[in-house]
């Protein structure tokens, strides 16, 4: 090809060459007829579509290695166009079916979200543009190092993990009067969700660019401009056209969402460990400080909903007080979140108290070992001399934090 380019035109028709692994069978042996190992692409684009063939071989790619052609991975990327369609579909006809005609022509993505809104917005939509930012950050500079695969798998993710279980759960208490949402909240909320789509979509169109085009089109678009064939999303701009100019991010909304997400997770998995019924709401007691405790009551109705919450016995104190003082003494399961953020559930009519001692002692295991492991990896001598000082004071700082969770865990043993 190059040579008859330059024999026909004078110039080469490409400058580089992406050279990847043969495409093998499932079992990681090479297709054959004989074999009956041959799989037929029509067919698999018939059954799964042509996306997610697609994908699965791009995001399969690893240096220096073939690509096992499994059918399961493609079934699995068929799932994931599909939870696409549906986050498109919840933006669509339920966020946005209440918005005016001047909010949806407002609301088309004309290029990134600027500092002046971005600081206006509050915890959990700094928290997923932060994290959107950072994706494109990352996805471009994979692409430009034809990392193709790696930058395809944090797309995924950050749609399935982030945008999808996190955000839009979330931005339900913004739009739903049921939920205390509506009015300005509801507006941010839409505009939020359709500039986090947009822009994902726009990052997963060299990979998945069948099914991205066709639910780009349903989403409100700016106009088409002079310089565009057609108002498509192949010729729309990339999320970030000037290297020079990074996105805003906030590294510590990130880390204080961070904390609310880990706390979530502790009452979850407190509820299906003590196997509560699924639609029981409980009460809580959240005991937090400073920042933390104002974050979390400034999004409680989000913790109510997520942890499936009663709205009506759910308190957020400050570490330290009476009130805290009260509770921790008080005949409660302990959960020890981090960063000083510990939640209290009442064991009346939640769990048997043998059940509750059993998973204090499996915690007070595991972090006896993350201590001793700790421990004596300040103790080494080679480590102390040898690694810079802030390493060395944040794994100090980490093993006092894990002193303090052992010792309420004790004490919670010690109180049942």
């Amino acid at each position: 090809m190059v040579m008859l380019g330059i024999e026909l035109t004078g110039v080469s028709p490409f400058q580089v060459i992406y050279l990847h692994g043969l495409v093998r069978a499932a079992d990681n042996t090479k297709m054959s007829k004989t074999k009956g190992n041959v799989v037929d692409p029509l067919d698999t684009v018939g059954e799964y579509g042509a996306d997610s063939l697609r994908y699965s071989l791009v995001t399969g790619v690893t240096p220096g290695q073939d690509i096992p052609l499994n059918m399961e991975k493609i079934a699995a990327n068929k799932a994931f166009a599909n939870k696409l369609w549906n986050c498109c579909k919840f933006v669509t006809d339920n966020a946005l079916k209440d918005a005016g005609e001047e909010e949806l022509a407002s609301l088309g993505v004309t290029g990134p979200m600027g500092k002046e809104e971005f600081e206006n917005l509050a915890l959990p939509e700094r928290y997923i543009i932060s994290k959107c930012h950072e994706l494109v950050a990352s996805v471009t500079s994979d692409i430009e190092k034809y990392q193709l695969g790696a930058a395809g798998s944090k797309i995924y993710e950050f749609l399935w993990d982030q945008y999808a279980d996190w955000y839009i759960e979330i931005s339900k208490t913004r739009l739903y009067e049921g939920f205390g949402g509506g009015g300005d909240d509801a507006k941010t909320a839409r505009r939020v969700l359709v500039y986090i789509l947009d822009t994902s979509m726009r990052l997963l169109h060299p990979y998945m660019p069948y099914v991205t085009e066709q639910l780009w089109h349903h989403l409100p678009r700016a106009p088409k401009t002079d310089d565009m064939a057609a108002n498509a999303l192949m010729l729309a701009d990339w999320p970030q056209m000037d290297d020079n100019a990074p996105l805003v991010t906030d590294k510590d909304a990130i880390a204080t969402f961070e904390v609310f997400q880990a706390l979530t997770r502790s009452i979850r998995n407190a509820r299906a460990e003590y196997n509560v019924e699924q639609g029981k709401k409980i009460s809580a007691t959240i005991v937090a400080s400073g920042h933390l405790k104002e974050a979390i009551e400034a999004e409680v109705k989000s913790l109510v909903m997520l942890a499936k919450l009663d709205p009506e016995q759910v308190a957020v104190v400050e570490s330290g007080s009476e009130e805290a003082k009260e509770v921790s003494a008080g005949d409660s399961a302990q959960l020890v979140v981090q960063d000083g953020v510990e939640a209290y559930l009442p064991l009346s009519g939640l769990i048997d108290v043998e059940k509750e001692k059993a998973r204090l002692e499996k915690q007070s295991t595991k972090l006896a070992k993350e201590i001793e492991k700790l421990a004596g990896r300040l103790q080494s001598k080679g480590f102390v001399d040898k690694a810079p000082p802030a390493v060395v004071d944040k794994a100090r700082a980490e093993l006092a934090e894990l002193e303090d969770q052992a010792s309420k865990v004790q004490s919670s043993l010690e109180t049942l």
